[in-house]
């Protein structure tokens, strides 16, 4: 297909990928001209922070272990202020989206440059975009400030990563892709890189499935969550976003877990609306029948089904009486989508997610 008029600005930043590459590290930082590099993490992962600070050596400033989901503002002035206290001039952010998240809120507030070094298929890393929860509300925004100068991809770091959450992280991926190819300014670079990221991951996760050590699916899985992540940097986000945002804000429901059971239904909601997509979307996944708007939205609750993921709200804590809450919030900001986002339909939608039920259109 001959790609008509389009306008592009790659706004990716320095890529080291490969098996090793986090021993990398130091030789970023000074690439930076930082002399004194804050380490963030979750709690759960202090183990890796602690590694991380001493492989950078004098160039540790110290280790705030503190991430987590949704970035809470308190966490996020926390750090801001640990940052100062300790003077500083460059933060690594080993872990997933929440510890990602935390650095970007650190540099939005005080410009300190990034180190991403991902152990989840999150690929909030490539992205200019922040999200902040205060009041039980979660906001999200884009500035070219937040993206990290450098992400270092080193599958090595992954192959702990528990079946569960490499499957839902995965997922999680594939829907940033997802949504890059309904966007309202389409893009075929973008377009391509949405396909070959959502096939990677399609590829990696059954792998994974059958052999947690599968390095070759492991190096697969961090390809595809580079350049899904990579996409959403470059496209406006639409309802599945919206409404994962919505839910995870407001229900403290579990990132990942919420991206996994809330795709196939958003995709099936579009469906009508954006069929070339999906057809694309179902392709990647490896289906044959991607005549059928339908295909992408069955395709990957049958993946999630098959791969053990959660598939309903209700099992990952989402209250029943918080259902028209969300149908509220969902339509009080606008979001560019294929399909209007209207109200009634909406609610149907979480009601078929809150339960568990096979995404319809």
């Amino acid at each position: 297909m001959t790609p008509g008029r389009f306008e592009l600005q790659l706004n990716i930043p320095r890529v080291v990928f490969g098996a090793g590459s986090l021993q990398q590290l130091p030789a970023e930082i000074e690439r930076l001209g930082a002399q004194r590099a804050l380490v963030l993490a979750t709690p759960e992962q202090r183990a890796s922070a602690d590694h991380v600070a001493t492989l950078l050596g004098a160039r540790a400033a110290g280790v705030f272990a503190q991430a987590v989901m949704h970035v809470p503002i308190e966490t996020a002035r926390a750090a801001r202020d640990e940052a100062r206290r300790l003077s500083a001039d460059c933060a690594v952010a080993v872990g997933g989206g929440s510890t990602t998240g935390l650095g970007k809120a650190i540099a939005l507030d005080s410009g300190l440059p990034i180190v991403a070094v991902p152990t989840t298929y999150a690929g909030s890393e490539m992205t200019p975009i922040y999200g902040l929860t205060e009041g039980g509300v979660k906001k999200t925004g884009r500035d070219v400030r937040v993206l990290p100068r450098t992400v270092i991809y080193d599958p090595d770091l992954t192959m702990t990563l528990p079946l569960a959450l490499s499957v839902t992280s995965g997922i999680n991926a594939i829907a940033h892709a997802a949504e890059g190819l309904y966007t309202p300014e389409p893009n075929p670079i973008v377009a391509l890189m949405a396909e070959e990221g959502i096939a990677a991951l399609a590829r990696a996760l059954p792998a994974l499935h059958g052999n947690l050590d599968d390095r070759h699916a492991r190096h697969d899985a961090l390809y595809g969550a580079w350049l899904c992540g990579a996409v959403l940097g470059h496209v406006a986000m639409g309802l599945h976003h919206k409404l994962c945002h919505t839910l995870g804000g407001t229900f403290n429901l579990p990132h990942a877990e919420t991206h996994t059971v809330m795709l196939p239904h958003a995709l099936a909601y579009n469906s009508g609306a954006a069929p070339q997509a999906m057809a694309r979307i179902a392709r990647a996944l490896g289906r044959a029948d991607g005549g059928d708007p339908l295909s992408a939205a069955r395709a990957l609750h049958a993946l999630a089904t098959r791969l053990g993921a959660p598939t309903a709200l209700r099992d990952i804590g989402m209250p029943a009486d918080g259902l028209d809450r969300a149908a509220d919030l969902a339509v009080q900001t606008p979001y560019p989508n294929p399909r209007a986002l209207e109200r009634t339909p909406l609610r149907a939608l979480l009601q078929r997610a809150f339960d568990g039920a096979p995404p319809q259109g």
